[in-house]
């Protein structure tokens, strides 16, 4: 069973290692997880600016998402899994959420720049292609750019 929570302070440090195991997950080597920690890690100013979410099996942090909103544009800015969780429906739960927080803020639409490994999750989601865009860590590295429509409530 999952259960989602509000991000806190205390979570920082512990969200920061899920977002590297995670993306490690990939295959990546040691050079490219070094050029991405920066990007990957999660601070206290995330906290005051995005909503941010953890998903706990057991207790345990096993998933975060984090959606930065303001406009009728949201951004999904980070949503990752433990690997021991990768494929249970975690991903699922913490999208509907990110969708729905985004909802709550009236965007139309919530943007996602994904790993290449996650966009056809993405694209399962409902989200389609629109284009790259560069990465945030890596020079000369493009990621997939895709859109999810925000729906009204029913």
């Amino acid at each position: 069973m999952i259960t989602l929570r509000p991000a806190n302070t205390a979570d920082l440090d512990p969200l920061s290692r899920l977002c590297l195991r995670s993306n490690a997950h990939w295959g990546y080597d040691a050079a490219f997880m070094a050029q991405a920690r920066d990007e990957l890690t999660v601070r206290a100013s995330d906290l005051a600016t995005d909503e941010i979410v953890v998903a706990l099996a057991a207790g345990d942090i096993v998933g975060m998402a984090q959606v930065a909103t303001g406009s009728t544009i949201a951004h999904l800015e980070r949503l990752y899994i433990a690997p021991s969780h990768i494929g249970l429906g975690i991903g699922r739960v913490l999208f509907d959420w990110a969708r729905e927080t985004a909802r709550r803020h009236a965007a139309e639409q919530m943007v996602v720049v994904a790993d290449p490994n996650a966009a056809a999750f993405y694209r399962k989601m409902g989200c389609t292609d629109a284009g790259h865009a560069p990465s945030g860590s890596i020079p000369g590295r493009v990621l997939p750019r895709l859109i999810c429509p925000i729906r009204a409530a029913p």
